[in-house]
């Protein structure tokens, strides 16, 4: 008798293991981190208003709009049941942006969906019952939600009715304890990273469509039905899961520093944004530079750094011309916003003497050539009295820009418009 062959396993790769598990539990983190620094000014389950646009000052969330009030609820759905309105707001744009501990689009209420008038929505949980619940009814994938509010401002002079709509948003939700554990973000040593990682993967189980990523990073202690235990590996192993987790915090950094940048113009969104099913690279990376992105249907996002083979700064002056007959086709309002970025990639607005960080079509005073088409002047220095109305302040160092159209017309959506390039002004 021939000796059967024995098949020679070979031992886990480590860095390689480390770096998809830190993909795939990134945005969990950051939602997390996102999530303490919020009720640290006011509590789970109720209403947490902004009620003001956001400025350079606020840095809770990376790549901020100044078009809206915001609102969030954070839920626990295994406290049961939450049921929600959103107002009716005669036609102004808002929209409930809910997400899942994972980062994913559950739904988005508001406008586009539920119409002008008042909806109440009840959130159950993905254990939770139905029995008894009238009206609509919102399964969502995990316990932990945050629900986003976003309400149009049309005069950044007067907040008196968006902040009405905010104080007419109810929230119906069971008692929560408010007990909280020691916070852990996505720069934590990765001892503490996978085992922060890890109980939040146990809280919020992941969909049957993670099974194949679950088994790939199993070896490391990770997943719903295990507890991480980091002291088990090797002085070696050890080693290796760290590298793994610096080569890809650093892939991602360079990733982030780099869209948009080199003059390429303006850079479209992937189609997935906000629901990005088993794109977990394109789901982290949003994570850190854009959390809480809507769906395109919802609002398409275009970012550039810089326009032929030239990055955007500020020592140097650029006008975005709009001809009348290619004005931005959104339904409801576009913007366009200036962003510092920072060196691990996320995007903050920068302080200015005009205090404006954004403009748009409803900014006050606006500007409107004779023929219908619209210049908007960008850079540090100012374009001259005649033209202040139209300008967006920039840093003297390099920016970067963000155009949104909400609620974006089909032709924007197929990248049948092509949105214009700014231009340099001068030598």
């Amino acid at each position: 008798m021939m000796p059967r062959d024995t098949e020679t396993v070979a031992p886990p790769d480590f860095a390689m293991i480390a770096s998809e598990a830190y993909i795939y539990a990134m945005p969990l983190l950051a939602l997390e981190t996102f999530r303490r620094r919020r009720i640290e000014n006011g509590a789970m389950h109720r209403p947490l208003h902004y009620r003001d646009l956001l400025t350079p000052d606020d840095r809770d969330i990376t790549t901020p709009n100044n078009d809206t009030l915001y609102t969030d609820i954070w839920l626990d759905l295994d406290k049961g049941p939450a049921r929600v309105s959103v107002p009716g707001t005669r036609g102004r744009y808002i929209s409930l942006h809910l997400l899942d501990a994972y980062t994913n689009t559950i739904a988005v209420l508001g406008s586009r969906t539920t119409g002008p008038d008042t909806t109440e929505v009840t959130l159950v949980g993905p254990t939770g019952s139905t029995a008894g619940i009238k009206g609509p009814v919102v399964r969502c994938p995990t316990p932990t939600v945050l629900g986003l509010f976003r309400i149009l401002v049309d005069d950044p002079n007067d907040l008196t009715w968006p902040r009405s709509i905010q104080d007419a948003i109810i929230l119906d939700a069971p008692t929560h304890d408010g007990k909280e554990i020691p916070a852990v973000d996505r720069h934590a040593p990765w001892q503490n990273f996978f085992a922060e990682a890890n109980r939040l993967i146990r809280r919020n189980p992941p969909p049957a469509t993670d099974i194949e990523m679950l088994r790939r990073i199993a070896p490391l202690g990770i997943g719903p039905d295990t507890v991480f235990a980091p002291s088990r590996f090797t002085e070696e192993e050890s080693e290796a899961i760290a590298e793994g987790l610096r080569i890809c915090a650093d892939r991602i950094a360079r990733i982030q520093a780099s869209l948009g940048r080199g003059g390429a113009g303006w850079v479209p969104p992937r189609r997935n944004l906000g629901v990005y099913g088993q794109d977990y690279f394109l789901r982290a990376v949003v994570a850190v530079g854009g959390l809480g992105a809507l769906p395109l249907e919802e609002a398409s996002y275009f970012r550039s750094g810089g326009v032929g083979g030239e990055a955007f700064v500020g020592t140097r002056s650029w006008r975005l011309h709009i001809p009348a007959d290619r004005m931005l086709p959104a339904n409801s309002f576009w913007s366009l916003s200036l962003y510092e970025p920072t060196a691990e990639g996320e995007f903050y607005f920068v302080h200015n003497p005009m205090n404006r960080y954004a403009v748009g079509d409803r900014t006050p005073g606006l500007k409107w050539n004779a023929d219908g088409s619209l210049d908007i002047w960008i850079g540090h220095d100012s374009p001259g009295a005649d033209r202040e109305s139209n300008w967006l302040p920039a840093p003297p160092g390099t920016f970067q820009l963000f155009l949104r159209a909400y609620l974006p017309r089909v032709e924007l959506l197929e990248g049948r418009y092509r949105i214009p390039d700014p231009e340099p002004v001068g030598s």
